[in-house]
């Protein structure tokens, strides 16, 4: 259970950096810019926990998946970006993805 919170929490500091790169803006705004690379040496070093015991295809594929898929409502909620019905066709081919790698690791 341990490693599936260091999964977790890594999915969430990702998305935290990512959201901080946007923040940034191109990195002209020095809290945003330095929090971008907190959040992702964070989310790296529970990423290294979390892959000692959760296979490294299933471990990547969920948390770039689970990232994806909410850095992109993040955009449309939060960044006003537009979402067409083949990205959100293609987000669900990734969810897809994850669920049949976790699925096959079974």
């Amino acid at each position: 259970m341990l490693y599936w919170s260091c999964l977790a929490l890594a999915i969430a500091l990702e998305i935290a950096g990512t959201t901080s790169m946007k923040l940034s803006q191109g990195f002209t705004r020095p809290l945003p810019s330095v929090l971008l690379f907190v959040f992702y040496a964070l989310s790296f070093a529970l990423m290294t926990v979390a892959v000692k015991r959760i296979d490294m295809s299933v471990s990547y594929a969920i948390w770039s998946g689970a990232g994806t898929a909410v850095i992109t409502l993040i955009g449309v909620y939060a960044f006003g970006e537009t979402l067409s019905a083949v990205q959100i066709a293609s987000i669900a081919l990734i969810i897809a993805g994850v669920i049949g790698l976790r699925a096959g690791a079974l």
